[in-house]
């Protein structure tokens, strides 16, 4: 007689038990894991040099100096012999995307570097990287010499596809993107996607051996590096620099 009551009690618990998930999507949505949106970091927030030191030097001073939150470079007329005044990022990166503004002198030259190796070895940015021009275009000779020289050009690699640049003492946004993990590089230049490239393998060999970096050793062969900012003996304003990793 106690038989029947049995099988009702284990009826009942089998009831209140959960019923088995069987949409494979219903799952999916609990296992999913929220990637978060890499948030942007202020390279200069326009009231100090924190973060920046002269290229295998200390840290920023004259012929640097901030004005209008902005970081302004006032070459000297005469300089020691084999005295830069390049700037770069205390912190090294890989993939990012980069943002800033930069303003340019009537006749000025100047540029914008990524992956930097800071050693004696090189002396200069520019040695080991790659290069974003920032030029009046209007003005400086350098523009005679080749698209590839032109105002958000890859300098001496690709030349812009548009000509969007504002003209000197103009402020101009540029944007540049560098990802190794889908070998993906462009420059944007005042909204506009100018430069597209690729950022190792055959076909960024093949930019780099068909340009005058052909023979430098150590040219744009850093995927960590550090952000540079030129001195080409002009007036250069920059502001607003910042940068998300990717």
């Amino acid at each position: 007689m106690k038989k029947p009551i049995v099988l009702a009690a284990l009826a009942l618990t089998f009831a209140c038990k959960e019923k088995p998930k069987e949409n494979t999507e219903e799952i999916a949505e609990e296992i999913i894991e929220v990637v978060e949106e890499p948030e942007w970091i202020t390279l200069f927030d326009g009231t100090s040099f924190e973060g920046w030191h002269f290229y295998n030097g200390g840290e920023v001073g004259e012929p640097w100096k901030i004005e209008d939150s902005s970081m302004v470079l006032y070459p000297p007329e005469t300089r020691p012999e084999g005295a830069n005044y390049n700037l770069v990022t205390d912190k090294e990166f890989t993939d990012f995307v980069l943002t800033l503004e930069w303003n340019i002198a009537e006749g000025g030259n100047s540029g914008i570097f990524w992956g930097v190796n800071e050693s004696e070895e090189y002396g200069q940015p520019y040695v080991t990287g790659p290069e974003i021009q920032v030029l009046d275009d209007e003005r400086h000779p350098d523009a005679k010499n080749g698209t590839d020289r032109l105002a958000g050009a890859l300098y001496d690699m690709v030349s812009p596809s548009a000509n969007v640049v504002k003209p000197a003492g103009e402020w101009n946004a540029v944007e540049v993107m560098i990802n190794h993990k889908t070998n993906e590089g462009y420059i944007m230049l005042n909204g506009t996607k100018i430069v597209e490239f690729p950022v190792e393998g055959p076909g960024w060999d093949a930019l780099v051996a068909d340009s005058k970096f052909a023979d430098w050793e150590g040219f744009g062969a850093f995927k960590t590096g550090k952000i540079g900012l030129q001195d080409h003996g002009n007036v250069v304003s920059f502001r607003n620099i910042k940068i998300k990793e990717l």
